[in-house]
C-alpha cells in the first residue's frame, strides 16, 4: 500500500509549495519533501481511513518522506475508537522528526477522553525526545487549560530542561495560552524566573502578541523581560 500511497503523493506534488516548505522546516533534509499541501493531505486521508489494508502504511516506519509523516498524522487524528487511536499514537510518535508533523497530529477522541490521556503525556514529557516532549506539552495546552486546568501542570512542564530549540518554543507557547487563560495561576513562573531565559522572553513576546492578553496584563509582562542574546530566526 506504500508505494501505491507515494504515488498519489507525488500525482499531488505542488513544487513551488515544496520550496517554501523545505525554509519552513530545516530538520527534514530537502529531498524527504515532495510538496503536498496541508488540505490536499486532510482530503486523502479521510479517503484512506476505511481502508482494510491501511495497517500495512501505518505500520511500515519510519516513512521515506514528510507527506507521508504528515499523512500518517491526520489519518492518526482521525481514529474514532481511543485504544486503536493510542497504539497508533505510541508508534507512530517516536519517528516524528519536526515540528509540523507534531503539531499537526491532535487526535480528536483525546478532547472526550481526556484523564485517560494523562499517564501517556506525564511519560512523555519525562522521555528526553523532542518531539515526545513537544507532542505532550501541545496536548496539555490543547486538553487542560480550561475546566481540567490543575495547577500541577504547568509545574510539570517548568521541570522541563532542554536545549532543543522546539522544546522550548512549545514551553513558550504553553506559558504564553495559559497566560490567557489562567493568568494569576501561571504569571508567578515569570514573576519567579521559573524558566530559562530563552524561554521566559519567548513566552512574553508571544504573550504581548495575543489578542487574549489585556492591554495592562501586557505592560505588566513587558516589565518581566530579561536581558539576554539574541534568539534564533525561526517560523515558530
Amino acid at each position: 500500500m506504500t508505494s501505491e500511497i507515494r504515488k498519489e503523493l507525488f500525482g499531488m506534488q505542488d513544487k513551488k509549495y515544496a520550496d517554501f516548505q523545505r525554509k519552513l522546516i530545516p530538520t527534514v533534509a530537502p529531498d524527504r519533501i515532495i510538496g503536498v499541501r496541508t488540505p490536499e493531505l486532510r482530503k486523502y486521508a479521510a479517503t484512506l481511513r476505511g481502508r482494510e489494508d491501511l495497517s500495512s502504511f501505518l505500520h511500515q516506519l519510519p516513512h521515506r518522506y514528510f507527506d507521508e509523516n504528515q499523512l500518517h498524522a491526520f489519518i492518526i487524528s482521525g481514529i474514532k475508537e481511543f485504544d486503536r487511536c493510542m497504539d497508533e499514537v505510541c508508534r507512530f510518535l517516536p519517528h516524528v522528526d519536526n515540528w509540523a508533523t507534531c503539531d499537526q497530529m491532535s487526535p480528536k477522541v483525546f478532547k472526550k477522553q481526556r484523564k485517560d490521556i494523562l499517564p501517556y503525556l506525564s511519560a512523555w514529557i519525562s522521555s528526553g525526545e523532542t518531539y515526545m516532549v513537544r507532542f505532550a506539552i501541545g496536548m496539555f495546552m490543547e486538553h487542560f487549560l480550561d475546566g481540567d486546568f490543575d495547577p500541577a501542570y504547568p509545574e510539570m512542564i517548568a521541570h522541563v530542561r532542554s536545549e532543543e530549540y522546539y522544546v522550548q518554543m512549545m514551553i513558550a507557547w504553553y506559558f504564553a495560552t495559559a497566560l490567557a487563560k489562567q493568568y494569576r495561576e501561571v504569571l508567578p513562573y515569570l514573576e519567579k524566573g521559573r524558566l530559562d531565559i530563552r524561554t521566559h522572553n519567548k513566552t512574553i513576546q508571544k504573550a504581548v502578541e495575543s489578542r487574549r492578553i489585556t492591554e495592562e496584563q501586557k505592560s505588566y509582562l513587558k516589565t518581566l523581560r530579561k536581558k539576554s542574546g539574541p534568539l534564533p530566526i525561526s517560523v515558530l
